[in-house]
């Protein structure tokens, strides 16, 4: 006997419960759910009124999980992405700039054992935070930084 098609409310309703979601990316995955008489506009509105979709919940979520990887350019990319704009992208960036530079030097430290000994690894280094969207600055500091501080640990 085949199952029963939930319905497009409970269907948003469990990937809210599994984590936040932008409004885009709910709307993007409940679209092809979407039958004749459905919605989603009105569907996403409902859940925003009722306190289950909240842009700032999501930026906050997806911030925190990717703070410890990804420098401020590569997380503000991703919000605007996912149509986070306004009031909570501006808070974000706000959280976002005040530890860069500590977050760089945490990164480079976990990726690269010592410092660099000549230009080439110094370049390597340069650039594996660079794709990782830290700022210019930031980088910087982090690579001229990281080791110099007595706060680095042995990985042994």
């Amino acid at each position: 006997m085949p199952r029963p098609q939930i319905s497009l409310k409970a269907r948003a309703l469990k990937y809210l419960s599994s984590r936040e979601h932008s409004r885009l990316e709910l709307a993007r995955k409940l679209t092809p759910y979407a039958q004749d008489g459905d919605d989603i506009e009105a569907l996403l509105n409902w859940l925003q009124e009722s306190k289950f979709l909240s842009q700032e919940r999501f930026s906050e979520s997806l911030v925190n999980r990717r703070v410890g990887r990804y420098g401020n350019n590569r997380i503000l990319s991703e919000l605007k992405s996912h149509g986070i704009t306004g009031e909570a992208l501006g808070d974000a960036k706000i959280g976002l700039t005040q530890g860069e530079n500590e977050r760089a030097r945490e990164v480079l430290r976990r990726k690269f054992d010592e410092a660099p000994a000549d230009g080439m690894a110094r370049a390597k280094c340069m650039r594996f935070l660079q794709q990782r969207g830290f700022s210019h600055r930031a980088i910087q500091a982090a690579v001229k930084t990281a080791w110099s501080d007595g706060e680095h640990d042995d990985f042994d």
